[in-house]
């Protein structure tokens, strides 16, 4: 797939060529069911897993720590971001699963794009509230899965039970980073998983703060 350059790889680009220095110390305070989502995971031995928006690839190094037998692979539409990923990653033995990074946007990719059929678990984290057409971006997570896998979304919720001004105050301040808190992530998910006789699992965090949802394909 050959990557179209457009306003959000550009504006990502820009935010992120200094930010990426620091995002990692900075997120790791509100960034809440991240190590979760990974803790749940559950991987198989040799399974294969991607995680979209992979960003400075912290995730995917704490991936590669609690599975250490599985295939990663990484993409994000900032290539600032992957300098990071990179970097970061290098760090990974040679002969151990250091992950493989492409430069994709979200919404368009394939698991043919890496050289392989399907994943198993794909990852996303804290980035459909950062794409536009973040449905699309479902869309192509699902599509990507092998029969039997799975998709594990950790992102910030509508802070359901919060006092109205907290929730107000948050989703304004998240605005000024680019970020939507995406209110019917969880509807979109089950339309999927009614069309396919997949399945569902989706539950809160921090009283709506973050929401956890994983989409489990039917094998």
């Amino acid at each position: 797939m050959t990557l179209t350059v457009d306003s959000h790889a550009d504006r990502m680009d820009r935010m992120y060529r200094y930010q990426r220095h620091i995002y990692d110390l900075t997120r790791k305070y509100y960034l809440f069911g991240r190590d979760t989502m990974i803790r749940e995971l559950d991987a198989p031995a040799g399974a294969t897993v991607l995680e979209v928006g992979c960003g400075t690839g912290r995730n995917l190094a704490l991936i590669a720590r609690r599975f250490p037998d599985a295939r990663l692979h990484g993409l994000d539409i900032s290539a600032e971001m992957l300098a990071s990923a990179q970097a970061k990653l290098a760090a990974l033995d040679a002969s151990a699963n250091r992950p493989l990074l492409r430069v994709a946007d979200a919404t368009d990719f394939t698991a043919e794009d890496f050289g392989i059929d399907g994943f198993d678990r794909i990852v996303i984290s804290y980035a459909l509230s950062m794409i536009p057409d973040w449905e699309k971006a479902i869309d192509a997570a699902i599509a990507a899965l092998n029969p039997g896998g799975s998709l594990h979304i950790a992102d910030f919720g509508q802070q359901e039970s919060w006092p109205r001004f907290a929730g107000t105050a948050l989703r304004a301040w998240l605005r000024r980073f680019h970020v939507t808190p995406r209110p019917l992530l969880r509807q979109a998910l089950q339309a999927h998983a009614d069309a396919a006789g997949d399945r569902l699992e989706f539950r809160s965090l921090g009283r709506g703060y973050a929401w956890l949802a994983v989409y489990r394909r039917a094998r």
